[in-house]
């Protein structure tokens, strides 16, 4: 039976349900994202100590922008790298620079975002590939300044999420960076949307013919569906960093994040779960729309913290 929204998300549904404007996935991609980064790039962005601009190199030759978050100025900071959510296709830096300074301040980490590769111009698996290159980069001494490369975590929203877990699968099997932790704020974990959609919600922010869409923009052929970096639901999680899991209790596609939480649980890797009622997907880090969304960053942000204070020999 699905549950009430918050009166301000419903809000929001009800506004974008009103509006002239056609749903992403109706629109040719171009469109679509400038759409996107105009919603969230418009909103406040809290201060931090210090913000770089830095060239991330991949092992194609390409170059990707990325940009750190200093909270503070003294010392060296553990360091997360973030990926950015937008189904693979959309979203930016700047349409998330909001969340990840308040990561930052949150978790008292720095914070690394990453603009990887998007489909269709650029296929599965260079997300992915974007995504373990940029830590693996970043973990090199001298590459970020005020950062400590001992403590390193992965964090990503949605899309973003499946690239921050099949970068962690990835860094397990090739042992470069021994991560500290992976936040997942409403991971996509399959592509299977038998298990992977609520249809109570359909509509609440996401449509199945939505989803639909942003897989058929990214993946290379049908087959790349069950592949691990994207099926990461369907993956061997034994041995992976403990884990963060962020859910919208009105997110149609709230299923993928919980049942990789788990099978996390069941895989032996230590997972809590943070999951705010009557949100919808895409709340994280709105905390200028949605006050309840303060919750969610503060319990995320301790959990960094945590992991980043333990001893990790």
């Amino acid at each position: 039976m699905p549950q009430p929204l918050h009166p301000l998300a419903q809000k929001l549904i009800d506004d974008a349900h009103a509006s002239p404007r056609p749903n992403a996935h109706l629109l040719p991609v171009a469109e679509a994202r400038a759409n996107f980064d105009g919603d969230l790039g418009g909103l406040a962005k809290p201060p931090v100590a210090r913000v770089v601009d830095v060239v991330v190199p991949t092992r194609d030759g390409a170059e990707l922008p990325g940009r750190l978050f200093l909270p503070d100025g003294a010392g060296d900071l553990p360091l997360t790298v973030y990926f950015h959510g937008g189904g693979w296709l959309l979203g930016s830096i700047e349409s998330h620079e909001t969340t990840t300074r308040l990561l930052a301040l949150a978790s008292g980490a720095a914070v690394l975002s990453v603009g990887y590769r998007r489909g269709p111009e650029s296929r599965f698996p260079t997300a992915a590939e974007d995504a373990y290159d940029a830590v693996v980069w970043a973990a090199e001494p001298g590459h970020l300044p005020g950062v400590d490369v001992t403590r390193i975590a992965v964090a990503g929203d949605s899309a973003g999420g499946n690239l921050a877990a099949a970068t962690a699968l990835a860094l397990r099997a090739s042992g470069a960076v021994a991560l500290r932790h992976q936040l997942l704020v409403y991971p996509v974990t399959t592509c299977d949307l038998s298990i992977g959609f609520d249809a109570d919600y359909e509509g609440i922010m996401l449509y199945r013919d939505e989803l639909q869409w942003h897989q058929d923009n990214y993946l290379a052929s049908p087959a790349d569906a069950t592949d691990p970096r994207v099926a990461v639901l369907d993956a061997d999680l034994a041995g992976l960093p403990e884990a963060t899991v962020v859910l919208a209790e009105c997110d149609p596609i709230r299923p993928q994040g919980a049942l990789f939480a788990k099978a996390l649980a069941d895989a032996g890797v230590p997972v809590e779960v943070c999951e705010t009622p009557g949100m919808i997907h895409g709340f994280f880090g709105l905390e200028e729309l949605f006050p309840t969304a303060v919750d969610s960053m503060r319990f995320a942000g301790e959990r960094l913290a945590a992991a980043f204070s333990r001893d990790g020999s």
